[in-house]
Parts: structure tokens; C-alpha cells; sequence
């Protein structure tokens, strides 16, 4: 008999027991979501609405936009319902739900910031042929590479953990079902299970961050030969934006999953998981977009249209 099928539902332990913690620790989440859902869904919307944002660097943004709010709102609703109702069980197949739609969306988002770093190359290295460069059918190509890859690899990890069998504890010691959370939890053995996470993670990560690093390399050394103190200021604010959220996003990803489940704690991984999970989907549209002049022109342009 296949013992997996003895475990009908999970028991999420959130954040925190303390009953004092409950309603400050949700108004805190609710207020985070809603800014994430107003930055992200408002760029997604702006970038349709205003044909001068329609060009590939914003085509990205939009895309980036939208995955951040999907994989927040897979994560945050049900933390906040755990901490106003102390609704904590979750079933088997929606934990499997769950960590598909996270861990497909967090892929999609590792490819698109690779993507995004190869367009300010061709932006700030190849001005003259950055319109033959990023083409209508490269954007498409890469967005679609990247949705394709995301869900792929989420597919992976759901069939790698969930064939796991679990028999015993169903306590999940975190705030979502997340796959290290969960896999911890099986009674067989799941050597081979968290070397197929450490590897394939390393090789996601690997790859983007050598296309990252490449395209800021010949960034900088551009920028360094420019003579124009405009030029330079432009180049830097762009790269800025993006190597900022490239960090954030990067070092939490790598401290939670390049490494086996047994060498961290898990209540460190909840407090490095709110980054990831609530933080840098609110942070992301501040961070790329709010400060770029041609978004808030756009912004001011929709506010006015509608006086």
C-alpha cells in the first residue's frame, strides 16, 4: 500500500503562536498585499493603456508586474486567513496547488530578470541596433521561454516531492508549503529528492546569473568609456533599479534552496521567505518603475484623462 496516501491534509504553523502577534502581523500582511496588488496590477494596466510605454523594456516590466502579484497572491491570502481565523489546515492536493503555482512563478521570475539584464545590454552596449536586437518575436520568444521553463520546472519539483511517501507528522513548519517545508516532513528516504532540488535550483540560478553578470560586465565597461556625464547618469539609473532587485531576489533564492533542507533552520527560512514571497513583489514595481520619469508621466497622463 502507498503510504503517501495516508496524509489527507497539511497543518500550516505560521509565523508565529503568539495570540498578541495574530492581528498586528495580519493588518502588517494585509497592507503589504494591497500595495502589492495596487503597484503591480497599476504597472500591468499603465504599460496597456499608454502606447508609449509599449516597447520591450516595459513589455518586460508588465510581465514581471504581473508574475509578482501571482505568486505573491498564492502565498499571502492564505497567511492572512491563518492569522485572522486560525485557519492553518490546508489539503493535500491544494499544498500540491500551492507550491506548483510559487515555485512555477518564482522560475518565471528568475528567467525574466536574465531576460531584462540582456535588454539593458542591448540598450546601453547597442543603442544604434537595439530595435533590430529586441525584436517583437525576441520578446515574445524569451517571455514564453521563460512561462515554459517557470512551469516546467514547478512540474518537476511537485512530481519529485509529492512522490515522496508521508506517513507520519503532517505539522509543515512554515507559513506556506514550501518544498524544503514539506519535504522534510516524509517518513522515506528523501536523499536523492533534496539533491534533485539543490541541482536543478543551482542550475536555474546558475544560468540567469551568468547571463546577468555577463550583460553587466559589458554595462560597465561601456559606461566607463562613455565621455557624457548624462549618458553615464541614464546608464546607471537603469542598471541601478535592476541590479538592486537582482540581489534581494538572488540571495534569499540561494540561501533557501541551494543547500539541503537539514543545514538550515526553519524558523530562519520564514523570515527569509517573507522577503521573497511579500517584500520583493511589493518592492519590485517601486524599484524598476515608480522611479523611471516615463512612468510617471504616464501615471500623471491617466490622471488627468480622467479629471
Amino acid at each position: 500500500m502507498d503510504n503517501r496516501t495516508e496524509v489527507i491534509q497539511f497543518i500550516l504553523l505560521g509565523l508565529t503562536d503568539d495570540p498578541a502577534l495574530q492581528v498586528p502581523l495580519f493588518v502588517t500582511f494585509l497592507i503589504i498585499y494591497m500595495v502589492t496588488l495596487a503597484g503591480n496590477l497599476g504597472m500591468v494596466l499603465l504599460i496597456l493603456l499608454d502606447s508609449r510605454l509599449h516597447t520591450p523594456m516595459y513589455f518586460f516590466l508588465g510581465n514581471l508586474s504581473l508574475v509578482d502579484f501571482c505568486y505573491s497572491s498564492a502565498v499571502t491570502p492564505k497567511v492572512m486567513a491563518g492569522l485572522l481565523m486560525g485557519d492553518k489546515v490546508i489539503s493535500y492536493h491544494a499544498c500540491a496547488a500551492q507550491m506548483f503555482f510559487f515555485a512555477g512563478f518564482i522560475t518565471v521570475e528568475n528567467y525574466l530578470l536574465a531576460s531584462m539584464a540582456y535588454d539593458r545590454y542591448a540598450a546601453v552596449c547597442k543603442p544604434l541596433h537595439y530595435t533590430t536586437t529586441m525584436t517583437a518575436s525576441v520578446c515574445a520568444c524569451l517571455i514564453a521561454g521563460s512561462y515554459t521553463i517557470g512551469f516546467l520546472n514547478a512540474s518537476i519539483h511537485i512530481g519529485d516531492t509529492f512522490s515522496l511517501s508521508f506517513c507520519a507528522s503532517n505539522i509543515v513548519h512554515h507559513f506556506f508549503c514550501d518544498i524544503p517545508a514539506v519535504m522534510v516532513l516524509s517518513c522515506s528516504d528523501r536523499l536523492v529528492s533534496e539533491l534533485v532540488l539543490v541541482y536543478i535550483v543551482s542550475l536555474h540560478i546558475f544560468f540567469a546569473l551568468v547571463v546577468i553578470w555577463i550583460s553587466y560586465i559589458f554595462i560597465f565597461v561601456t559606461i566607463l568609456r562613455m565621455h557624457s556625464t548624462t549618458g553615464h547618469q541614464k546608464a546607471l539609473s537603469t542598471c541601478a533599479s535592476h541590479f538592486t532587485a537582482v540581489s534581494i531576489f538572488y540571495g534569499t533564492s540561494i540561501f533557501m534552496y541551494v543547500q539541503p533542507s537539514s543545514t538550515h533552520s526553519m524558523d530562519t527560512a520564514k523570515i527569509s521567505s517573507v522577503f521573497y514571497t511579500m517584500i520583493i513583489p511589493m518592492l519590485n514595481p517601486v524599484v524598476y518603475s515608480l522611479r523611471n520619469k516615463e512612468v510617471k508621466n504616464a501615471f500623471t497622463k491617466i490622471l488627468l484623462k480622467g479629471k
